[in-house]
């Protein structure tokens, strides 16, 4: 990847932890859909863990039906699960209040660990204080960089959202982009909106916010149809998610628009779009590796009472930039859907 291009952020830890994780082989990670309310164990032992007690951590975020960026998670999850001799419940809501039932039913099986996105932080602050009440240790992953520390959980990992916003801002600023619209799948999604915040705070030209039900792609693509058909002048469609990308990439085409899209998130289909320049550029924050690093962190902290990040800054797992100059690089594993 292109370092070069990445944003800088004090908050950027050492990625000791990061780099030996992403040394580690990929074999061995068994695929799995996510949906709501599921569950799976994931069994294995490694040479290292024959002689320390099994734990089960829950793994509980806010997927929705049919959104395919969480199955790259929960591999990652999984791999550190059968690694490290866990039994790894999987659960998913994109309801904040059901999520927090989510986590309580974790708290109620005596789980050893939680792992948690915080999109919806609020609703999620009393359970995780009862957890922490209980003593079972909570680590945050993806969404909730700015508020983790707030809530007690001990560590998080995932990318500053809104500076990979301010990246892409400038980003789009060195293509010569002068009009964008933001395309915005979820409402309260407090990642999502710090997306589109940091583009905005550093891109030159004009941008608004679209909304659309990321739930409904016939939906989400009329709107976007809609907009580019009013609107002509617009040079970039930025969206949030790989799929809703693949849709604006559709919409278009269909209307014979010039603008390009740009998206945050990778799959195997998204690159396959970079590489034929049907959409001109991902923010990867790699989430195999949040997944892994979230469950793995737990087995350290019960094992040796590590900390990453020593409890006090994030484990940055992005943003990077994946375009045609080093999509290839990426597809490989993409392919095998860990990126």
């Amino acid at each position: 990847m292109d370092r070069s291009s990445q944003p800088r952020s004090r908050r950027i830890v050492p990625l000791v932890a990061v780099a030996a994780a992403a040394a580690l082989a990929l074999a061995g990670c068994s695929s799995g859909s996510g949906g709501k309310k599921s569950e799976e164990s994931a069994d294995g032992a490694s040479a290292g863990k024959a002689n320390t007690p099994r734990m089960t951590v829950a793994l509980v975020t806010h997927q929705a039906a049919g959104d395919t960026f969480w199955d790259i998670v929960r591999k990652g999850a999984e791999a550190a699960a059968a690694k490290d001799n866990i039994k790894l419940i999987y659960s998913n809501d994109p309801s904040a209040a059901a999520q927090a039932t989510l986590v309580q039913n974790a708290i109620d099986q005596k789980v050893d660990g939680i792992a948690v996105t915080l999109a919806k932080p609020d609703a999620l602050k009393d359970v995780i204080g009862k957890a922490t009440a209980a003593k079972i240790p909570v680590v945050g992953l993806n969404s909730g960089v700015s508020e983790w520390k707030k809530l007690g959980l001990l560590e998080f990992f995932g990318q500053d959202e809104t500076v990979a916003g301010e990246g892409l801002g400038n980003k789009l600023n060195s293509l010569g982009s002068k009009k964008a619209i933001c395309v915005i799948q979820e409402q309260g999604n407090i990642g999502l909106t710090q997306r589109c915040d940091g583009v905005a705070k550093t891109y030159k030209g004009d941008i608004e916010p679209l909304y659309v039900n990321g739930t409904d792609m016939p939906s989400v693509k009329s709107t976007i149809t809609a907009k580019l058909k009013q609107d002509s002048s617009i040079d970039r469609v930025v969206t949030l998610g790989a799929p809703i990308a693949l849709t604006a990439a559709q919409s278009v085409d269909e209307t014979g628009s010039k603008a390009k899209v740009d998206t945050f998130d990778l799959n195997k289909e998204l690159t396959t779009a970079i590489s034929k320049g049907t959409v001109e550029l991902a923010v990867d924050q790699q989430p195999y590796l949040q997944g892994y690093l979230a469950v793995d962190s737990l087995w350290l902290y019960k094992n040796n009472g590590n900390y990453m990040g020593g409890g006090e800054q994030p484990v940055l797992t992005g943003p990077a930039f994946v375009d045609k100059s080093n999509v290839d690089a990426v597809a490989q594993y993409a392919e095998k859907g860990t990126r």
